[in-house]
């Protein structure tokens, strides 16, 4: 099978289009043809070596941790999927940009038949953090006020939707040309990070969530509440400043999740939440879709396309 490898960590030219065995699945994984995938910040990171869970003895590696396709084999212990099934997933950091990927099947969900495959592929690594980010880490409740930070990306843009959801007031950073963006997705207030400071428009709050890093980190304990929460998906808030005490700040890696991909779906299905796919490219073009995402205005997602 083709598939976009690096054997060394670098920048674009450490990436290439290569030949390689069909991967087997096993005992509790599906076998995937891969439709499409998904283009996230995290893999150009991997591929710099700038993600501290991917070290050098895991190269050579495959670029990619979204995926959405049809199921071609299943393992010994796998009795919820069959062949044929179409299925989407977040998957290990080896590798979504091939023509075939194995998950394992605790991790994938069925695709909506209302759904594509390009749709698909752009849900499971962003919407998952968005949902874990402002659940599972940020215990988000109905009436609370969240601020997002970065709300117009991949984890940002499902990350205001699933706030509104939950019956949230949303306040969003982002650049001037997103702020319309960031009102459809359903922010209630958006707040264009270069014409001011954010802590200015912005009350307090009761969770932020930053997709930023930095010192937007560090001047969003200004804006928390006592007893408010900062969580990052980036490096971990400083808890030691002035400004921090009484409140609670925590940096976490998304997980893999079936059961919470299912109720994304479901979400999606029922017209509640959008998923955007800004832009497409082929497989071949993964260096270019990188650079793409690294370099222009990206409202959404980045999504490859690997088979018809």
């Amino acid at each position: 099978m083709k598939a976009i490898r690096i054997d060394h960590f670098g920048h674009e030219d450490t990436m290439h289009l290569e030949d390689v065995p069909r991967p087997t699945p096993k005992a509790d994984e599906l076998l995937v043809k891969v439709a499409a995938a998904g283009v996230n910040p995290v893999d150009y990171k991997i591929r710099e070596g700038q993600y501290p869970a991917v070290k050098a003895d895991a190269l050579p590696l495959t670029l990619g941790r979204e995926i959405a396709g049809t199921v071609v084999e299943v393992g010994s212990q796998v009795s919820a999927y069959k062949p044929g099934d179409k299925v989407f997933a977040m998957i290990g950091a080896d590798g979504g940009y091939a023509e075939y990927a194995r998950v394992k099947a605790s991790n994938v969900d069925r695709i909506p038949s209302t759904m594509d495959a390009v749709t698909a592929a752009a849900i499971p690594l962003a919407a998952l953090t968005a949902w874990q980010a402002l659940y599972d880490q940020g215990q988000l409740q109905p009436n609370e006020r969240v601020l997002i930070h970065g709300g117009s990306g991949g984890v940002g843009h499902f990350a205001i939707q699933f706030a509104r959801v939950c019956g949230a007031e949303v306040f969003a950073t982002g650049s001037k040309a997103s702020l319309n963006f960031m009102k459809e997705l359903g922010a209630h207030h958006v707040i264009d990070y270069k014409a001011g400071r954010f802590e200015d428009e912005c009350p307090e709050v009761d969770l932020v969530i930053d997709l930023i890093g930095g010192e937007t980190q560090k001047r969003s304990w200004d804006v928390l509440v006592d007893g408010g929460r900062l969580v990052s998906t980036l490096q971990a808030p400083d808890t030691s400043l002035p400004q921090a005490q009484g409140k609670r700040g925590l940096r976490f890696t998304v997980k893999p999740n079936g059961k919470q991909l299912h109720e994304i779906a479901a979400l999606i299905v029922a017209r509640q939440v959008k998923p955007y796919v800004h832009r497409t490219f082929e497989l071949e073009n993964a260096v270019e879709a990188l650079h793409y995402l690294a370099t222009e205005h990206v409202e959404g997602k980045i999504v490859l396309k690997v088979a018809s």
